[in-house]
């Protein structure tokens, strides 16, 4: 065992009791309540947060409006919004140890690996968003106006921000999905309150501290933190906020949507996913096996694109799942803050038991468990967990789990895979394993989701849109279109 030693800021920032960021000011809530944030590993209390009320969350919503409408952040020119952010992002590199070490003690995480990909992922997006800061474009149109044909016009349209955004996140990458709101809302100058997740807010609240220290003025980024029943639904019903974004689940998502709707206030949503993993004949069978396991394995199994679903073509099905089964029975699990440790715990006794009651279902059900199916604390942990001959109308097949269970099922050509990729309320992601690129091309315009990936899975840049087709949500994160997503398009005619 090599358990990694804890930062003297660590433990400093942990003992303090955070407090919520709304304007310049760190508060309690109103009324003074308090939540307790668990460590996933133990269950023991880390800490106590403020837990919001909704004066709480108007006093934050106002602080931002106020700000993208009063303040000098609204004549913020690009070049300033692109040095805000490099500055952000040198803040969080000096900071990655620190920032991964709370994400390992909050979320579970292995600390070691959120460093190198949580961390150093939303950093990378700052940067790239950095650059689209001084690259936002309008554009100039020769108008006809046919109904004053003698007249001569100038016309143009222009790109602006679209105001106040209200973000919240899921707990399962808290801090990169934080940066992948923040980042296209400050390089194109809106504001923000950010509801982190209930369980999750203390990397939040960091970087509510490394934004202040970067020079934004006050209010532009606001933190509150508490409960989604409350803070969440006062931010989701709030008029002043003109754009809300959502990553979590599609049941809170379908909510969100339906609120927002009713005030017309622009929407993202990132959603749930049971994203299939398809291995054909011709694939490098090692590679696919060990990309499959990484698929469904990794962040424990606790990712929206997750490889949940596996489908390999017959012949090879049954080493396949073998190989698999092998990886998974040699991971080793455990804290986080512990090197060797090749899987840490889900986020919550919520979710083990959500988890064993899907594993419970596929043995009731006469599912075969190839490996793993156990749990065990102190901690919330699940053995990485493989099951087979399932029907593929079976919950476990057509529902999200959120944890490390992969549902394994052999096709027989390639209609049959893509027929059964497809057969899914989800469409996030999709893996392809097969050095056929004729095939992998004819597969690809035909799989419903917003992510293929060919010979790897969950490869994300910064780039890359990444958002997903059906109940997986609407709109887009990363590349352009998040800039699209952050901004509003006004056309302007000029009769000369």
């Amino acid at each position: 065992m090599a358990i990694a030693t804890l930062l003297p800021a660590t433990t400093a920032f942990i003992q303090r009791a955070p407090r919520m960021l709304i304007g310049a000011e760190w508060v309690e809530a109103a009324d003074g309540q308090t939540m307790p944030l668990r460590n996933p590993a133990t269950g023991e209390q880390l800490c106590v947060v403020p837990r919001a009320t909704v004066d709480d969350v108007d006093r934050a919503v106002l602080a931002a409006r106020q700000a993208f409408d009063d303040s000098s952040w609204s004549r913020t020119r690009p070049r300033e919004r692109q040095n805000l952010l490099w500055k952000l992002a040198d803040l969080m590199q000096r900071d990655a140890e620190l920032l991964a070490q709370l994400e390992c003690l909050n979320n579970g995480k292995s600390a070691a690996v959120a460093q190198v990909m949580d961390v150093q992922l939303a950093i990378d997006f700052l940067r790239y968003m950095a650059g689209w800061a001084t690259k936002i474009e309008g554009s100039s149109v020769e108008v006809s106006v046919p109904l004053m044909p003698d007249q001569q016009f100038h016309s143009f349209i222009r790109r602006e921000a679209v105001g106040v955004v209200g973000a919240i996140v899921a707990w399962n990458f808290p801090l990169l999905l934080a940066c992948w709101k923040l980042g296209p809302a400050l390089a194109t100058g809106c504001t923000v309150v950010l509801k982190p997740a209930d369980e999750t807010p203390l990397t939040a609240l960091k970087l509510a501290e490394l934004v202040q220290e970067a020079g934004y003025p006050d209010g532009v980024f606001n933190v509150i933190t508490g409960t989604g029943i409350t803070a969440g639904a006062a931010l989701t019903h709030n008029p002043r906020v003109d754009k809300l974004t959502f990553t979590g689940s599609t049941a809170v998502g379908k909510e969100i949507g339906k609120i927002a709707m009713d005030s017309m206030t622009r929407v993202t949503l990132e959603l749930g996913g049971k994203s299939p993993t398809i291995v054909m004949a011709d694939a490098d069978l090692g590679s696919a096996a060990a990309g499959a396991a990484s698929a469904i394995f990794f962040n424990q199994g606790q990712v929206c694109c997750a490889g949940s679903r596996l489908y390999v073509q017959r012949k090879h099905f049954d080493k396949v799942v073998a190989d698999i089964a092998g990886i998974a029975n040699a991971m080793k699990l455990g804290s986080g803050l512990d090197t060797s440790v090749d899987m840490g715990p889900l986020i919550s006794a919520r979710q083990q038991e959500r988890v064993w009651r899907y594993i419970e279902m596929g043995r009731e059900s006469g599912a075969t468990i190839a490996c793993g199916g156990e749990q065990f604390g102190p901690g919330y942990f699940v053995k990485p967990t493989v099951i087979v001959d399932v029907d593929q109308q079976h919950s476990l097949v057509q529902e999200e789990i959120f944890g490390p269970v992969l549902v394994a099922i052999p096709f027989d050509d390639e209609a049959d895979a893509l027929r059964m990729a497809n057969d899914s309320p989800y469409g996030l992601g999709a893996s392809i394993w097969s050095n056929d690129l004729a095939a992998v091309h004819r597969m690809i315009p035909r799989i419903k989701s917003g992510s293929v990936w060919v010979n790897c899975h969950s490869a994300l840049d910064p780039a890359l849109p990444f958002g997903g087709y059906k109940m997986s949500g609407v709109g887009r994160e990363m590349g352009y279109a998040a800039i699209e997503h952050y901004t509003e398009l006004k056309s302007v005619l000029i009769k000369l």
